[in-house]
């Protein structure tokens, strides 16, 4: 019967995920938002009179009944927004929808969580990098994220399965279907080893509006978004724009700049939305994947010999501070930024500082 209420909250109409996560905060769960009066509800920041009596509408749960039966019969995996089982990356943004149907068997709460991302006319260049790039990941614990497109999307899952890599879809549309239509083995071998996931019912089309909203998933699923080929006007921009907007690793693999497909990612290490890798082994040291604790405990011991002073103090000023930009690291050190430039790199080059897209810095 939760399941009924769960599904119930996302069919209301003028009520969006902000606005059910709303009710759901000032009610405590789905099914007490219906046995609410429509007094009560008009008490709720938001809810007028017309959505109150929409909430309490009838019609409201006959609407759930057809969703239930195919959540039944295909065996999804509904994940809500207040409980343990919805992935904690995504909730952690704040327009992360309310509830996800998921099928499948992996771990969305996977520590190590990619993202893959290009264009849909990928060349043998990107194809290529996309293959090496997560074949590299084979040894490791991680999953791969994309959106079961035409091109890179496709070539990520493929190279994941391929590697025995964890890797999930997330789809613009229904679970009652695949777009494009030619994946559809592809999507079902990726059942056995990672899933499909949406945040929307069966018999939603896949239309055009759907996708960029179907990005912020990707992006929010993530630790890091990759995007491996892709152009000016991309979608693969879009997600690479959400992830930064959320505050999460952006890289991207250079290209030929007199080629189009690569036209987004060059764009994106130019204006430093992204930071540039050629390899897996450049992410992992972005993201501190390749070092294991009993390394970082010997780095850290040893900071009082590889550094001197001047580099120990603004080392010291980063590792408080948990990222922070130039300007504000010159002001806290009554540095010039031309000295402190110098020692940056210097503590860049000694690996125990990280440089980020828009002049800022963190320890690994």
């Amino acid at each position: 019967m939760k399941l009924v209420y769960q599904l119930a909250l996302t069919q209301i109409k003028g009520v969006g995920n902000t606005l059910a996560k709303q009710l759901i905060d000032h009610c405590g769960s789905a099914e007490e938002v219906f046995r609410s009066s429509k007094k009560q509800l008009m008490l709720i920041p938001g809810i007028g009179e017309r959505v109150a009596g929409n909430i309490l509408h009838k019609e409201v749960m006959n609407a759930v009944e057809k969703e239930v039966a195919f959540i039944d019969k295909h065996k999804i995996k509904v994940l809500f927004w207040s409980e343990p089982e919805y992935p904690v990356k995504l909730k952690q943004c704040i327009d992360a929808p309310v509830l996800l149907y998921f099928k499948g068997n992996a771990n969305l709460q996977t520590k190590k969580v990619i993202s893959i991302v290009g264009t849909r006319n990928a060349s043998d260049y990107g194809k290529s990098i996309c293959e090496e790039f997560v074949a590299s990941f084979r040894q490791e614990e991680v999953l791969v994220v994309s959106g079961l497109a035409h091109g890179i999307d496709s070539f990520a899952h493929e190279a994941c399965l391929k590697n025995q890599i964890a890797t999930v879809g997330v789809l613009g549309h229904g679970l009652d279907r695949i777009y494009p239509s030619i994946n559809r083995a592809l999507a079902t071998d990726m059942l056995k080893n990672g899933g499909l996931l949406t945040e929307y019912p069966s018999g939603t089309n896949p239309d055009r509006q759907n996708f960029p909203s179907r990005n912020r998933i990707i992006a929010g699923l993530a630790d890091v978004t990759v995007v491996v080929e892709a152009t000016i006007k991309g979608g693969a921009l879009i997600t690479a724009e959400i992830a930064n907007a959320y505050n999460r690793d952006v890289c991207a693999f250079p290209g030929d700049i007199k080629r189009q497909s690569s036209s987004g990612c060059n764009h994106l290490i130019k204006t430093h939305r992204a930071h540039l890798i050629s390899s897996a082994k450049d992410l992992a040291y972005l993201m501190n994947w390749d070092l294991t604790s009993e390394k970082k405990e010997e780095k850290q011991l040893s900071l009082e010999i590889i550094l001197n002073p001047e580099e120990k103090h603004v080392f010291d000023i980063v590792k408080e501070s948990g990222a922070i930009g130039i300007d504000a690291l010159a002001y806290k050190t009554n540095l010039t930024q031309s000295k402190l430039a110098i020692l940056l790199l210097e503590l860049e080059m000694k690996g125990v500082l990280i440089a980020l897209p828009g002049k800022m810095y963190r320890t690994p």
